[in-house]
């Protein structure tokens, strides 16, 4: 009976469990189902707006734009800005002939004040149509207008010409955000990306982006190093004319040494030369009580005196010969 009653026991409580978990699982699904059905919403709405909302689909452009650039560790407001208005050398506002201020969504920021425009462009409109196409003639049309998209906005970013406002390379970066729309686009006609190249714009996607920025950066650095090398150059000249100077001056101390040496020894030989040279005239006026403490070095003394014998020799040797 106590056994019976145990299983009993343990059977209510196994039931009570599975009932508090049954109702958390079905809570649980019916969170599930109500976020699907949150996302399916949104997922419709962005759809939509991607359709007939060119703003939406540039803000959205723009905010992937930025978030590649913070994740390279780019800070905006310091590395880069957004939406500046481009002003002329005297701090004018620049309009296009439409009469609409020239706001690119990136200007990103390169060494020593350089500068590099990114405009994302997107209009993914027809590419949201040629994806959710349901026949293939639907799927041409589609990717034709596509392509008509893409070409013509690069028409309007070269016709704005931001390198020739900024301090900026012969170009312009126009970035696709989405990257299978710019690799069908390419695929489809692959003169797009040459042909926006003459017109000084360069596509780009999030992939090849910042491979693109590195090349940015090494062209400045081959710049600053050419102009490096002029100043090398230039300096390495005057280096060598101030070489050519020091060594005529030099030079000229040198001579000025020698001519002192020789005045100086000419100046020392009389001092202790000769008969009647100062240093033995002097020490003869001290041994006769000249009243003074002060004495001559023993070697100059003994110079002056061997200095009279032998000139007391060329004397006799003169005057014998």
């Amino acid at each position: 009976r106590d056994s019976i009653e145990q299983i009993q026991k343990a059977m209510e409580d196994n039931r009570s469990q599975h009932s508090e978990l049954s109702g958390e699982l079905k809570a649980n699904i019916r969170a599930m189902i109500e976020q699907n059905e949150a996302t399916r919403r949104s997922t419709e709405e962005l759809t939509r707006a991607f359709k007939h909302t060119n703003k939406v689909q540039g803000n959205w452009g723009e905010m992937v734009l930025c978030e590649l650039l913070e994740a390279q560790g780019l800070c905006r407001g310091v590395h880069y800005d957004t939406q500046s208005v481009i002003r002329d050398a005297h701090g004018q506002t620049v309009r296009t002939e439409e009469g609409s201020l020239l706001k690119p969504d990136v200007i990103l920021h390169l060494d020593k004040q350089r500068e590099v425009v990114i405009d994302s462009k997107v209009s993914l409109t027809a590419y949201v149509n040629y994806v959710s196409a349901e026949s293939e003639a639907e799927r041409r049309a589609a990717m034709t207008a596509h392509v008509a998209s893409v070409r013509q906005h690069v028409k309007e970013l070269g016709a704005k010409s931001y390198q020739q406002l900024l301090n900026s390379p012969d170009f312009v970066i126009m970035f696709i955000p989405n990257e299978p729309a710019f690799l069908d686009a390419l695929k489809e006609d692959n003169t797009i990306w040459n042909d926006a190249y003459e017109k000084k714009v360069i596509i780009s996607s999030p992939t090849n982006l910042f491979a693109l920025l590195k090349i940015v950066d090494d062209l400045w650095r081959r710049d600053e190093q050419n102009k490096n090398h002029e100043n090398i150059i230039k300096l390495g000249v005057t280096l060598y004319d101030q070489l050519v100077a020091f060594s005529t001056t030099l030079e000229g101390v040198g001579t000025s040494l020698e001519q002192a040496q020789a005045k100086y020894d000419e100046a020392y030989k009389r001092l202790h030369t000769g008969n009647n040279n100062i240093v033995r005239v002097g020490e003869k006026l001290r041994k006769m009580g000249l009243p003074t403490t002060k004495k001559q070095s023993a070697k100059l003394v003994e110079l002056s005196e061997e200095g009279a014998e032998d000139d007391a020799t060329l004397e006799i040797t003169s005057a014998t010969n």
